[in-house]
């Protein structure tokens, strides 16, 4: 590609070299470069791509886009740009032939609820024949293809290629969960939304945004992008949301509610069994629906996905016939139901105190016996919410199995330590190795109880100061099943 035709449009300077020259790929990963690339100097939290601008150059880069100074030798173009994160994300976008203009994309964001939303959107427009693409925090789909993902929002110029990808299969629509970092990391800059969803907002995340009021910004960006927004307006930040767009003249946005008059409002709920029933009203219409997911929490995420999807033009009847068979890996998910326990074993990934508190209420309305929990805290976060969290799960379990997950550098004993110090209560036990906390829990289980594993989900690994290792929670049932 033409390295002029690549910057039309855009607002730099040239500091050094020529314009009129083709260039191959477009790289931020000094390492990945190959001849004939262009260099984009991205400064992270670890390292400065200004500093790797020699090892670009040795290994054939021959565009160094920058926002710093820096010295080249004269056969190399140099192109200066305010901001090389903005510059990354309008340049893959380019290179990739503006990829998003072909799709609907619809943006889910907010703490929690963000992959259960997205499920249920995806599910509801492959019941009607859609071809979806979706991009988040368990994997990224591109109609039944499954790619592996390393983070919730990939950087800018993974994103724009995913999207290509996406358009050359046929794909017309595409879920995103847009997490807080990719919004203030600029990752989805350029990103026109059809649609943009808000769950809710509790904490999580401070370790990178310091404080709630940056985390908040960081989460309205989304909506100052989109074409039509979905808010909770039973979260109070919701509330915020509407009052700070319509401060910006930006109207054009719609709200769900199960205790207000929402534009979309979900009524007469019923719990049977798993199931939780329920009646919508949106635009003079009404539709029961049955989710096979329980908890009023998992009605919040239905109703922004029935919002999205009906003002993408789905009928209210298609909607509801796309939800009846929903399923979302790790969230509020049965295991080993081929074994016909005498106990339900839960597998969530609650890893914050509200998503903590959230899934053990839901599974306390259909435990009939004891509700035993399994849960820990990850190692180099947040550590204000470890005592939060074991406050709130041995308040609202029978047994509290205090236990690892994703320790990282950290001490474990350290961080349990963290969480035991917001117990007041005895009806926990202490049990480091996440796989021992399990076979415990499920040793003392008996008839009725439900036993519920929280924090890792759908997440297949444990992170340790010494690595990663394997450790899927469905295959640590099943082995113990069958030792026992």
């Amino acid at each position: 590609m033409r390295l002029s035709k690549l910057l039309e449009g855009l607002d730099y300077e040239v500091i050094n070299g020529d314009c009129n020259i083709d260039v191959n790929n477009i790289n931020y990963d000094s390492r990945k470069i190959e001849n004939g690339d262009v260099f984009v100097c991205i400064k992270g939290f670890a390292s400065d791509g200004h500093k790797f601008v020699n090892s670009a150059i040795e290994k054939g880069a021959k565009v160094i886009v920058c926002e710093d100074d820096i010295n080249v030798s004269k056969d190399i173009t140099v192109i200066k740009f305010a901001d090389t994160r903005k510059a990354l994300a309008k340049l893959g976008a380019k290179y990739y032939d503006n990829p998003c203009e072909k799709l609907n994309i619809i943006g889910v964001t907010g703490t929690n609820g963000k992959t259960t939303t997205a499920f249920m959107i995806k599910d509801i427009f492959e019941s009607i024949g859609e071809k979806v693409g979706l991009i988040g925090t368990i994997a990224n789909y591109i109609g039944s293809e499954k790619l592996e993902t390393e983070r919730t929002t990939p950087e800018s110029l993974e994103l724009q290629g995913l999207f290509r990808k996406m358009v050359d299969k046929g794909v017309k629509y595409c879920i995103m969960e847009v997490s807080s970092h990719s919004l203030e990391l600029d990752r989805v800059y350029g990103v026109d939304f059809k649609v943009g969803i808000f769950t809710n907002l509790t904490r999580d995340h401070l370790d990178f945004h310091k404080t709630f009021e940056n985390y908040y910004k960081a989460k309205y960006k989304l909506f100052q992008r989109s074409e039509t927004s979905i808010i909770n307006i039973d979260d109070s930040y919701g509330v915020r949301i509407t009052e700070d767009l319509k401060k910006e003249n930006i109207t054009n946005f719609k709200t769900y509610s199960m205790k207000s008059s929402g534009n979309i409002v979900a009524k007469n709920e019923i719990l049977e069994s798993m199931d939780i029933i329920f009646d919508v009203e949106l635009n003079g219409e009404k539709e029961k629906i049955v989710l096979p997911i329980p908890g009023e929490y998992n009605m919040y995420n239905a109703l922004g996905a029935i919002g999205a999807c009906y003002t993408l033009g789905i009928s209210l009847k298609d909607i509801k016939e796309g939800l009846k068979d929903v399923v979302v890996p790790g969230r509020c998910e049965r295991a080993a139901r081929k074994y016909n326990l005498p106990y339900e074993i839960i597998i969530d990934y609650a890893h914050s105190p509200d998503g903590l508190q959230k899934i053990l209420e839901t599974a306390r309305d259909f435990t009939k016996g004891r509700l035993i929990s399994v849960f820990g805290c990850g190692g180099d976060r947040d550590k204000v919410k470890r005592p939060q969290m074991g406050k709130i799960g041995t308040d609202l379990s029978d047994i509290a199995i205090i236990t690892s997950d994703n320790p990282r550098s950290e001490d474990p004993e350290s961080i349990i330590e963290d969480i035991l110090n917001g117990i007041d209560k005895d009806n926990y036990i202490k049990i480091t190795n996440r796989y021992d906390g399990i076979l415990k829990a499920m040793e003392i289980a008996k008839d009725g109880d439900v036993i519920v594993i929280a924090g890792k989900g759908h997440e297949t690994y444990q992170i340790l100061n010494t690595g990663t290792i394997h450790f899927d929670e469905r295959e640590v049932i099943e082995e113990i099943l069958k030792k026992n």
